[in-house]
């Protein structure tokens, strides 16, 4: 039995099924990318994005500053793209520098804008299940069960890891979608206890292959959102591994995502569906 959940592959139907939307009606959504400094790995999510929206039909316009760019400049070029109505969507890529806070960036964008769904207003919406931005994984993770039609109604499903931008909205979206939610972190007690449990495992925990078969219970669906770069020496020829000892869990799952081709790629696709989304919002439109 193949259990392995191809994100690739769902994210190529998920990019096709926007690309005909657009060609259909004859539109052009707008994506503004903001990228402040030279991280190599934040270049290379800028490159695949821009991709991404070239293959959708989205328009892409891309503003690439120098690390010395000052906070107080990058909230002016925030406002400028938050009051040009040819743009639908505002992306600054994480991390920024040091010297900018990065809550004041998501904050400034418009919420109307906020593709990434970062904002305080986008995560209140998520709370009380009002229309808005989802942040674009957890909202692949959800688009991956339900192409693998994974049952999350009444399944136990423990969510490891807080942040703001994975652990707590992937949290509210399985709550939305009916399932019983535990969310484990770093002062949860007896862990393994909890995460035994799971029907569905959600791993971001940020540590490379800590969840080996010891936390997971047989025939458990194990979806590791996290991605680290390793010495291939050291991860068995592999330069990519994620949160989970993906040889170690894979006979116990009853379906697993892989790092590299599981979670990544349904980022980006859910952020073209976002910015399609925004472009309807704008302009009062039906998808």
């Amino acid at each position: 039995m193949d259990r392995i959940i191809d994100g690739k592959a769902v994210a190529a139907r998920v990019k096709e099924e926007i690309k005909n939307k657009i060609e259909e009606r004859g539109i052009k959504p707008v994506l503004a990318v903001i990228l402040v400094g030279d991280d190599p790995a934040s270049t290379v999510y800028v490159n695949n994005k821009k991709k991404a929206c070239e293959f959708c039909g989205i328009g892409s316009k891309s503003y690439e500053l120098p690390s010395e760019t000052t906070e107080e400049e990058l909230l002016k070029l925030i406002d400028r793209l938050n009051k040009d109505k040819e743009i639908n969507g505002i992306l600054v890529q994480l991390p920024v520098p040091k010297h900018i806070d990065p809550d004041k960036v998501i904050e400034a964008i418009s919420p109307t804008k906020d593709v990434d769904g970062f904002s305080t207003q986008s995560a209140g919406a998520l709370m009380v299940g009002k229309k808005g931005f989802v942040p674009c994984t957890p909202a692949g993770v959800i688009e991956l069960l339900h192409s693998y039609n994974v049952e999350i109604s009444g399944k136990n499903c423990v969510v490891m890891g807080r942040s703001n931008i994975v652990g707590k909205p992937m949290a509210m979206l399985m709550l939305r979608e009916n399932a019983t939610v535990t969310v484990t972190h770093t002062k949860t007690k007896d862990i393994k206890e909890i995460t035994k449990r799971a029907d569905i495992l959600i791993a971001a925990v940020g540590k490379p292959r800590m969840i080996d078969q010891s936390y997971i219970k047989d025939g458990a669906v194990i979806i590791d959102v996290g991605i680290h770069r390793l010495d291939p020496a050291e991860n068995n020829g592999k330069k990519l591994c994620g949160d989970v000892d993906y040889d170690s869990v894979y006979d116990k799952a009853s379906l697993i995502t892989p790092v590299p081709g599981g979670v990544g790629p349904m980022t980006i696709a859910m952020l073209m569906k976002n910015t399609l989304s925004a472009y309807d919002m704008q302009n009062k439109s039906q998808g």
